[in-house]
């Protein structure tokens, strides 16, 4: 194997997302729609499963840290949906509420939220490709 091809960029194996505590994220992730693949509270894991892709989001555990208002600017992991408008709808009544309104951006409809932690996702109508 060249050491070209030992670095090539394959895809993504999980995105990692540090929590403060593993019950309340899992809570939080399940009412803005995500289901749970596995679950290890002795390591202080989950893993949340989106859509039909092997990778998903990582939840671990980070001792000491607390609830915090997301920093600007900051990553952002983006999802698709049919629909942003009625996912932003739907996510408020789930006690979600977006951290601004609705937006229109290049490929689609893009509404933001936060987990207590301060991890945003932007949740959109894609309308090109998935991306991250």
């Amino acid at each position: 194997m060249s050491d070209k091809e030992s670095y090539e960029l394959l895809g993504f194996d999980n995105v990692l997302l540090p929590v403060g505590d593993l019950g309340e994220a899992v809570g939080f992730y399940e009412r803005a729609g995500f289901a749970v693949g596995f679950r290890f509270d002795e390591a202080g894991i989950a893993l949340l499963k989106v859509g039909g892709e092997t990778p998903g989001i990582l939840l671990r555990v980070e001792d000491g840290l607390g609830h915090r208002t997301p920093l600007w600017p900051s990553p952002r992991l983006w999802l698709e949906v049919p629909d942003a408008r009625a996912a932003a709808r739907e996510l408020a009544a789930a006690g979600i509420p977006p951290l601004d309104e609705v937006f229109s951006v290049a490929t689609g409809w893009t509404v933001e939220i936060a987990d207590p932690w301060g991890a945003i996702q932007e949740v959109k109508r894609a309308l090109i490709t998935r991306r991250f």
